[in-house]
Parts: structure tokens; C-alpha cells; sequence
């Protein structure tokens, strides 16, 4: 591709426009059949896949999002393109693994990743402020241990087949959502017939809208974690710039189309515990520091063949099945019964030992 092209999406231009992108794609695929306030959210999305591929039994949320598949050929095409694909790993891989769990873990405390915080909030759900609040926080204690020289250590260069595993992985995914076999009489593939895993956007909608943002982020860097990270480490403020546009964008696309409703309690697929929606936030924005990259960056990698981004991936999806098989996840305000939703006394001591394990992590893993 072109010096030009490379150019442009290093700017700042760039990175306006990504955010821009998904700030407007997002509520069009709510609007398309996506859940309310959820239009993207990678934490969730990838919750449904654990669920779909049984290895959680919530039957709420069973569905192969097309979005999450998206995102990881994207980020695979733009690296062949721009000839960037290179295989590399072996960085910590274990620690990686176990801050995907606990990221997780965080984030269903929260119910959404940072990018869904924003789309939440856009939506006009006020809670995303505890949970944008509790994500800020994180970043800067992690931020605090890449000064005093936290690191995981370098990846190295390493067989092709890595680099291709999560790509095939997703290609895989792929073809059992189209076509949806049931492997036993009670087994997957599972797809939920009702609840936030039954509602979704037309097929190839949802997957093509991944592809584009898969393939914009990859080219322009695009992270909420490190957005934060770079704004306090180094006053830059080039990533919060398109995390800013993704708000303002989402926002106004929510009035046009009526899906603005402002307030805390009863906002969809959402809990008004405001101390566990910090706290929840706060884990993840520090496994996602550590781990160098939010949910959505850590895909666009290991499209691009970073084995290690991948790793933190699987740990993800393996987190949300344990937040689902052991009560862990949070669960939302009961609107006809006027019950506050949030996490129960499993889900506070995840959270509580995921804040330990990154602590212990930030502490020990520190080169000297």
C-alpha cells in the first residue's frame, strides 16, 4: 500500500476517523438488532461465544458474534496489505493468559469493556461514568508500575503457524455460526433464544462492520486502555482523540435514531452498583495495562500474528466461562421488581483477588 495511505492513518486524521467509524457503526448495528447499549462491546461479544461453544451454560447469552470475527481478519488483512503480518510470541504467556481471566472477570462485573462503557454512556446509561471512572483508575495504577519498570518482556519472532492460529481460529468460528450444527442432542453449538445472546444484527452486517474496523484499528493503533495510558504517561493526547470522536459520534448517532435515555437505574443489560461498577472497571484497566492493550486492541494484534495477544484473548473467553459457571458475572437491575442488580459476594472476591493477582503481577514482574 501507499507511503500516503500510511501516512494519513498514522495522523491524527486517522485516528479521528476510526473512532468516528465506530461511534456511528455501533448504534446502526444496535438498531439492526443488536442489544440495546451494546451495539459493540468485545468483553460481551466474546462472553457469548464461551456461551455459544458451551463452555458456559447461560443460556441468555449463547450466540457467535460475526463482529469479533471481524475484527480479528480485519486486523489480519490490513497486516498483509501494509506488510506488517509477523509472527512473534513468548512473552510471559501464562501471566498474559490469567490477566485475560481477571480482565474479564472485571469487565462482567462491570457488564462491558471499555468500549461498551462508551457506547453505554453515549446511550445516556450514567452508570459508564463509575465504570469509565473505575477504568481510568486502573490505567493509572498500571501506568505507575510501567515507570518503576513493569514489563512482560519482549516477544520474538516465531513459526508462521502461530501467527496464524487466531485467524484460523476465527475462520473456524465462522463457519459453525453459518452453518450452526448441533453436535449432540444437549451439546453445542448453542444460540440463545432469548435474552442480550438473541438478539443480533443480520449476519453478514455484523461481520462486515467488524472487517472495517478490524482493518482501521490495525492501521491506526486504535485502543481506549492506551489512550488513557499515553494521556497520563506523556500528556499525548493522539489516541483520546479518537476515543473522544467514538463518544461524540455514538452520541449524536443515538439522538438521530431515538436511543438516547438517560439515567441509572433500569438502563439495559446494565446494574446501578456503583461501587462494583468502578471496582469491576478498575480490575480490567489494569489487566488490560499490564497485558498492553484493551480487549479490542488485543484482537487487531493477534490478527496481525501476535501470539501473544492471542493467548490474553482465550484467557478472556475462558474467564467468562468461569464468571458464568461460578456466579462470578454481574447481573442486571430488575426494572419490574425494582431490584438493583451487580455482582454477588462470588463475584466481589473475584474482583477483589483479580485487583491481588495484578498487584502481586505489577510488583514482581518489574526489570531492574
Amino acid at each position: 500500500m501507499s507511503e500516503k495511505a500510511t501516512r494519513f492513518f498514522a495522523s491524527r486524521g486517522g485516528i479521528l476517523l476510526t473512532g468516528a467509524v465506530i461511534g456511528v457503526l455501533a448504534p446502526l448495528l444496535q438498531r439492526a438488532g443488536n442489544p440495546p447499549n451494546m451495539g459493540i462491546c468485545v468483553a460481551c461479544f466474546e462472553r457469548d461465544i464461551a456461551g455459544a461453544l458451551g463452555l458456559h451454560r447461560a443460556a441468555l447469552v449463547q450466540y457467535i458474534r460475526p463482529e469479533i470475527i471481524g475484527f480479528v481478519l480485519g486486523g489480519t488483512i490490513a497486516a498483509l496489505l501494509f506488510r506488517e503480518f509477523k509472527a512473534r510470541a513468548g512473552s510471559a504467556p501464562i501471566v498474559r493468559f490469567l490477566l485475560g481471566v481477571f480482565a474479564m472477570i472485571g469487565a462482567l462485573a462491570f457488564l462491558g469493556c471499555p468500549w461498551r462503557a462508551l457506547l453505554r454512556l453515549a446511550g445516556g446509561d450514567l452508570n459508564a461514568l463509575l465504570g469509565l471512572a473505575g477504568l481510568a483508575a486502573g490505567v493509572f495504577v498500571g501506568v505507575q508500575f510501567l515507570k518503576s519498570g513493569y514489563s512482560l518482556g519482549r516477544a520474538h519472532r516465531t513459526g508462521a503457524a502461530v501467527g496464524w492460529t487466531m485467524p484460523a481460529l476465527m475462520v473456524g468460528l465462522l463457519i459453525l455460526r453459518i452453518l450452526a450444527p448441533r453436535f449432540s442432542q444437549e451439546g453445542p453449538i448453542f444460540f440463545s433464544a432469548k435474552g442480550p445472546g438473541s438478539l443480533h444484527a443480520p449476519l453478514l452486517l455484523s461481520l462486515i462492520t467488524g472487517l472495517a474496523i478490524g482493518f482501521l484499528a490495525q492501521r491506526t493503533r486504535f485502543c481506549t486502555m492506551g489512550a488513557v495510558r499515553d494521556l497520563i504517561l506523556m500528556a499525548d493526547t493522539h489516541l483520546i482523540s479518537g476515543v473522544a470522536a467514538l463518544l461524540v459520534v455514538a452520541f449524536v448517532t443515538n439522538l438521530a435514531l431515538g436511543q438516547v435515555h438517560f439515567g441509572f437505574f433500569g438502563q439495559p443489560v446494565a446494574h446501578s452498583q456503583h461501587l462494583w461498577n468502578f471496582l469491576g472497571m478498575a480490575l480490567a484497566g489494569l489487566a488490560f495495562t499490564l497485558a498492553g492493550g484493551c480487549p479490542g486492541r488485543q484482537l487487531f494484534l493477534s490478527g496481525e500474528g501476535d501470539g501473544d495477544a492471542g493467548i490474553f484473548v482465550l484467557g478472556m473467553i475462558t474467564g467468562a466461562a468461569f464468571a458464568h459457571n461460578f456466579a462470578l458475572a454481574a447481573a442486571p437491575d430488575n426494572v419490574a421488581d425494582k431490584i438493583i442488580g451487580g455482582i454477588g459476594p462470588y463475584g466481589m472476591g473475584a474482583v477483589l483477588l483479580g485487583l491481588a493477582f495484578c498487584m502481586v503481577i505489577g510488583f514482581t514482574m518489574r526489570e531492574k
